[in-house]
């Protein structure tokens, strides 16, 4: 195959074969065109190429050569001439690929691509220094390109994701594209630039906090887009790019001066135009721009703030925004978090064993340790409701009890049907082996949360909904691991949860989220997790507006459903706003 359409056709072939579960296990989202070259685009404006010599590019995830394409392209011709271009990946057909394409392109490009892993590449010039020169290390890159893989650590694996840990100095958990963006950073020269696709993910998550850290220490990030739900790839990545200088000083981060950008769609009004998502971001700040496929986007542009903290979460801080979140400041007594811990729901990794909806049909009857399950079915605001199909209507059987010595597994020979039950499946159960290494009883569910705590009032919330759904529960039933919980941790403050309960239910709520996080998913659906959640405002619960909306809360529950029910929960709806210090916004949906 020596001809572009022969080139075209085996690219074609590849990313049709390479997908789902190979794609899922190495992570292989390759980079289309368009994306490539505004990566590309941003790293020739912001780079100082050296006046002679070689001018040193690297890929270290090269796949079907996409990125390098886009970038050696843009180079000045002159510069193009002394490129040194090197490229590693783990796929000897996407290297086949990469190099036939490039060397179709620039066929006196002086090229090297290796099928090789680039994370044990950097763990080797890690375990090499001090005793012998490495060459990458003695010969850092003037521009790096990379679309690491987006691995999760349950798809990777828990020895992997641990190794990978060790090695670059990470905790938590760790998606592979943390420890790659890390590796980045030991290679690139001081005055180099790289522009690195990535999972949006670590910007805003608890699991990103180690990441965060060390990119602020390790770069000096000129620019962050948050790509949001723009569906760059086929696959289900919410994507960002960073654009990022070397440093020679990593004992400090570097916060000062970077540009932030974000695009999310929304249903609001356009404002103007643009044919695609990535021409988009051209547009001024804060404006609704159309695109060809009538899809609409906000576009916001300012500077990262993450608190004044390394590990803090990213936002994008605007003068509005800023002014907005100052006046919820100055009318806030405390957070989420004075009420108590957010927990997630019981995960018993078995589900199919724990949990059913047709217990009462089994052969043996109804096992003891049977408890109501709340489920993401049930979720309407203030007030559970009743799922509108037998199916969603489910039991967990529970083997938890609380001791004199705490949390622990029940006794099952004090329980003889459910016993039996559980001897049953006991194969499946025993097939978790990281409950046994764990110390537990084969029985055990894998989280199953304080068993003294359900009885409890406790409010409830599904983890992914587009608009906040909040609801209290009275009836002492089991949180599933799709919803999260939140009860009071001091005796006497249980107004507290009815205060939370209606702030979180607020479209005010939807405006400090997207002012304080601005991070969506796909169709504009938000992320209720707890560090989200714990930051959401409360005001002075002594104050007679807070008590006026707890008491109409109170109501709201009382009466659900009901005509009288919605008009309620407009009037706490304005009062939310109000207590807060702020006008009465509409929130597009």
């Amino acid at each position: 195959m020596s001809n572009k359409r022969e080139v075209e056709a085996r690219l074609t072939k590849h990313q049709r074969y390479s997908h789902v579960d190979q794609q899922k296990s190495a992570g292989a989202t390759y980079t289309p065109a368009a994306f490539a070259e505004f990566v590309a685009d941003q790293m020739i404006r912001a780079a100082s190429l050296p006046a002679t010599g070689a001018i040193r590019i690297l890929d270290p995830a090269v796949g079907d050569g996409a990125l390098l394409d886009a970038l050696i392209k843009r180079l000045p011709l002159a510069a193009r001439k002394r490129a040194t271009v090197v490229g590693y990946d783990t796929d000897p057909e996407a290297i086949a690929i990469a190099s036939q394409r490039l060397r179709q392109d620039f066929p006196a490009l002086d090229l090297r691509l290796e099928q090789q892993d680039f994370l044990e590449h950097i763990l080797q010039l890690q375990e090499r220094e001090g005793t012998s020169p490495a060459a990458d290390a003695a010969q850092p890159y003037h521009l790096v390109i990379a679309n690491p893989p987006y691995v999760r650590t349950q798809v990777m694996g828990a020895r992997q994701a641990r190794q990978l840990a060790e090695g670059f100095g990470l905790s938590g958990r760790v998606d592979l594209y943390y420890p790659f963006l890390l590796g980045i950073s030991n290679v690139l020269a001081a005055d180099g630039v790289a522009g690195v696709i990535t999972s949006n993910r670590f910007m805003t998550t608890k699991s990103g906090q180690a990441v965060r850290r060390e990119l602020l220490s390790r770069f000096r990030i000129a620019h962050a887009w948050d790509l949001g739900d723009t569906k760059l790839f086929d696959a289900a990545v919410l994507p960002s790019v960073l654009l990022a200088h070397g440093t020679t000083d990593p004992r400090h981060p570097h916060t000062d001066g970077i540009a932030f950008s974000s695009i999310y769609e929304t249903r609001d009004p356009a404002q103007a135009d643009a044919p695609d998502a990535l021409a988009a971001l051209a547009a001024a700040d804060d404006t609704v721009v159309a695109i060809a496929d009538g899809r609409r986007f906000r576009v916001r542009h300012g500077d990262l703030d993450n608190g004044q903290h390394a590990e803090g979460l990213w936002r994008i801080a605007t003068r509005v925004s800023d002014q907005w979140l100052a006046t919820v400041a100055a009318h806030t007594w405390a957070t989420f978090r004075r009420i108590g811990k957010i927990r997630v729901g019981v995960k018993s990794t078995a589900d199919k064993v724990f949990i059913r909806s047709d217990w009462a049909s089994l052969p043996g009857g109804r096992p003891e340790l049977l408890r109501p399950l709340i489920t993401r079915h049930a979720a309407r605001r203030f007030k559970a409701d009743v799922p509108a199909h037998a199916k969603h209507i489910k039991e967990i059987l529970y083997p938890h009890e609380t001791t004199g010595s705490g949390r622990a597994a029940v006794d099952l020979r004090l329980y003889p049907k459910a016993a039996r039950y559980l001897k049953q499946h006991r194969d499946v159960l025993e097939a978790r082996t990281y409950v046994i290494e764990a110390g537990r009883r084969w029985y055990e569910l894998w989280v199953p949360q304080d068993p003294a705590a359900w009885s409890s009032p406790k409010v409830v919330f599904p983890d992914i909904s587009e608009k906040p759904v909040f609801w209290i529960d009275t009836d002492g039933g089991v949180v599933n691991g799709e919803c999260y919980w939140l009860q009071c941790e001091r005796q006497g403050e249980e107004d507290l949860l009815w205060l939370a309960l209606a702030v979180a239910n607020s479209s005010f709520i939807e405006a400090f989220y997207d002012h304080r996080f601005n991070n969506k998913l796909y169709a504009g659906r938000r992320r209720f997790i707890t560090q989200y959640v714990e930051q959401f405002p409360l005001p002075d619960p002594a104050s007679e507006q807070a008590r006026t909306i707890v008491a109409l809360a109170k109501a709201i529950h009382a009466k659900l459903p009901s005509a009288e029910a919605e008009r309620l929960t407009a009037d706490l709806d304005r009062r939310v706003w109000h207590v807060f210090g702020l006008p009465v916004e509409e929130i597009a949906g």
